[in-house]
């Protein structure tokens, strides 16, 4: 084995690590400390054809495969014990064509590398809230983020992928070229292949009038009533997710506000900023908030307002529903166990599925929850070891007085290992088409360390 070992490396451009390598525990960390997996061999790939070698060896040698973009899976599926971790992390190239707003991206880069890059040409890519997140993972579960509302999900932006498939054949995936490969990776997940590379449609975005906006807990049910029948009515040009959270002690937030149990909405519009004064008037005189940071600011400082406060590294425990509607019973739940938030970092999130993202059908991409109005999420995190129980334990109560509320199934990105019933239940309908997909482009499963789709 350990000839093939140096076989393998003698192949790449990128390095391969192992076991007694100096830097093998850096490279096996991911987001979530909670995750302590221990590979074989890590193959850091510069390009296309290592991840080619990498896949051609493991499949030869009976190696479990995981595969790491940006390693913020919850779940920590981006590591496998004592297999053979491809990691995307250097495939970092962006090529951007302002003329037809496209970009050709890497699945190494994070969301952070995009927003600087698409920035300078004043546009966006509808995708996530934090920036260190990886654009592989987020991508293939369906993409969802503070411009879901205006641009849709970043699926619904995807026009080509080149994959890596089980078999070592690289191929492209678009609406003509292997169609239903191209629909399956659209929401489902690591399942068929490496995703190496995506080209995506951009949309015209450069400065955002956002922020977060707070109000004291006792105003808390008025709140997320309020909050509901704003965006119930909105253009899409204006998003907010609705939070239960914890000020964090320190800059920029008033002193007499830290460590305060609050809840609030973190904004973003799209649209004129001369008319941002006018859309926010109403939001101000409810209340009125606590708390307002609401401004004009450009997208990658939107996109990465949350990086400092969650570095990689800390304890997470993540749980997830999807949700329809904001229910008297589900609120009096919500501001029961968002009155008890463990720990500083500890939240929960309501993130807006609805806009844009209802424009396409359910069976039109295997992300197949479009009738839902959020992906709601459930995080209990801490920087501390001793404290992971505890967040836990109270994901999990939070997670579990909620089902009755909720609309079943999660988002795949925001799920941890929670068996194939909760997996089937998240795609409905399209499952089956999912497995049968599986079964012609995956027959062995060779790709099994994700939210799994098992081939017949």
């Amino acid at each position: 084995m350990e000839q093939a070992i140096n076989d393998l490396k003698d192949k790449l451009h990128g390095s391969l690590i192992v076991r007694q390598d100096e830097n093998y525990n850096e490279a096996r960390s991911i987001y979530n400390a909670m995750i302590d997996k221990k590979p074989a061999v890590i193959v850091k790939c510069k390009n296309e054809q290592d991840v080619v070698n990498a896949v051609n060896y493991a499949r030869d040698h009976n190696i479990e495969v995981s595969i790491k973009s940006g390693g913020h899976n919850g779940a920590g599926l981006a590591l496998v014990n004592d297999g053979l971790v491809i990691d995307l992390s250097e495939m970092k190239a962006i090529n951007i064509n302002p003329q037809s707003k496209t970009a050709v991206i890497q699945s190494g880069n994070t969301l952070a590398d995009v927003d600087a890059a698409t920035h300078e040409y004043g546009l966006a890519l509808p995708s996530g809230i934090i920036g260190t997140t990886g654009i592989g993972g987020i991508t293939l579960g369906g993409g969802i983020g503070y411009l879901s509302r205006k641009g849709g999900l970043s699926i619904d932006n995807l026009l080509e992928c080149e994959v890596v498939l089980a078999t070592g054949e690289v191929v492209t995936a678009n609406k003509n070229s292997h169609p239903d490969l191209f629909w399956a990776l659209r929401g489902g997940g690591g399942n068929f292949g490496v995703v190496v590379s995506f080209t995506f449609n951009l949309i015209a975005i450069k400065n955002v009038y956002a922020g977060p906006m707070f109000w004291p807990l006792e105003k808390a049910k008025k709140a997320m009533k309020f909050y509901d029948n704003v965006t119930k009515t909105a253009s899409n040009d204006l998003y907010g997710f609705f939070a239960f959270l914890i000020v964090p002690p320190a800059e920029p937030f008033p002193e007499d506000l830290w460590n305060k149990n609050v809840c609030g909405v973190v904004w973003s519009y799209t649209g004129p900023i001369e008319k941002a004064e006018e859309v926010f008037k109403p939001i101000r005189d409810f209340g009125p908030p606590i708390l307002d940071f609401v401004g004009e600011i450009p997208m990658p400082a939107l996109n990465g307002m949350f990086d400092a406060l969650y570095p990689p590294g800390m304890q997470w425990y993540w749980r997830a529903h999807y949700i329809k509607e904001l229910t008297d019973e589900s609120i009096d739940e919500n501001i029961e166990f968002g009155s008890k938030i463990p720990t500083m970092h500890s939240t929960t999130h309501f993130y807006p599925i609805d806009g844009a993202v209802h424009e396409v059908s359910n069976n039109e991409t295997a992300w197949a929850n479009r009738d839902a109005r959020w992906a709601q999420v459930i995080v209990g995190v801490d920087p501390d070891p001793a404290k992971a129980d505890k967040v836990t334990n109270w994901c999990k109560d939070y997670f579990d007085a909620l089902a009755p509320y909720a609309m079943g199934g999660a988002y795949v990105n925001f799920m941890m290992e929670e068996g194939q019933a909760r997996i089937k239940s998240s795609y409905k309908d399209n499952y089956d088409r999912l497995v049968e997909i599986k079964t012609k482009y995956d027959p062995d499963n060779f790709f099994h360390i994700n939210q799994n789709i098992e081939p017949n």
